[in-house]
């Protein structure tokens, strides 16, 4: 007798979850349980990682990541504009760079800024600005093309009624356009605010002093003190506590703005 689609439908159902039970099963019998509470829930060695890991290793990611978008933010405004400037030469300039950009690792970013450019030039250049360049170059490239797909989500219709009423294309772009594209950008720019934050764990590539750690560094100089795997874990709950929040915020956003339309 041949099943109905709703009942192969369940069985394919009962079968996955049959399967997940047994993965459980296997994992709870198998594990060394004993090992991996030592290396990964050692109380005392999370203990000892406070509060050095929020006052200074949190607060210095949030800090890397605020300037690092910030830059990138203005940066990435500047080259939406002249990637759909009229004139040819602002196009090809802004294309190159966001090309070059895209298609660079950050880890090679971070290089050449705290070690080439000082070499270079003969320049000491500030840890805070190494940083703040370094994320800022790399996200501008990602956050130019979302805000200028934002841009070209405004309906043309109400620009030429701003121009109608007197007002100057730039002055139409900063008082109608650009809102309205940050509006509908602002998902997406939430999302690369969260990679920016992951991407400050290259910061440690630049030497660092105790004041500067981030998370990441905080935590691979507690496991080679502790032999324990535990302040990693540690510190990847300090990242939750980042990006965590700011995912909720980019569904919220989602959400609103697709209630909007």
């Amino acid at each position: 007798m041949s099943m109905s689609r709703r009942q192969r439908k369940r069985a394919f159902r009962a079968v996955q979850y049959g399967v997940l039970a047994l993965v459980v099963v296997g994992m709870v019998f198998g594990a060394d349980w004993g090992e991996i509470r030592r290396a990964f829930f050692d109380l005392d060695v999370a203990q000892a990682q406070f509060p050095g890991i929020i006052t200074t290793a949190l607060v210095n990611t949030v800090v890397y990541t605020l300037l690092g978008f910030g830059f990138g933010l203005a940066l990435g405004l500047i080259l939406a504009l002249m990637r759909l400037s009229s004139v040819p030469p602002y196009r090809w300039l802004a294309t190159c760079y966001i090309e070059f950009f895209r298609g660079v690792p950050a880890l090679l970013v971070f290089i050449a800024l705290g070690f080439g450019v000082p070499i270079a030039f003969q320049v000491v250049i500030n840890q805070y600005v190494t940083v703040m360049l370094a994320l800022g170059l790399v996200g501008a490239a990602y956050m130019a093309e979302t805000i200028r797909a934002g841009i070209q989500a405004v309906p043309k219709g109400q620009v030429e009624a701003a121009r109608s009423l007197g007002m100057s294309q730039g002055r139409a772009m900063r008082s109608i356009v650009i809102p309205q594209a940050f509006r509908i950008v602002l998902p997406p720019l939430t999302n690369e605010l969260i990679l920016l934050t992951k991407d400050s764990s290259l910061v440690y590539l630049l030497g660092l002093s105790l004041g500067q750690y981030e998370l990441a560094k905080f935590g691979r100089d507690a496991l080679n003190e502790n032999r324990s795997l535990t302040p990693i874990l540690v510190a990847g709950l300090c990242y939750l506590i980042i990006t965590l929040p700011l995912g909720h915020l980019v569904r919220r956003l989602e959400a609103r703005t697709a209630k909007a339309r």
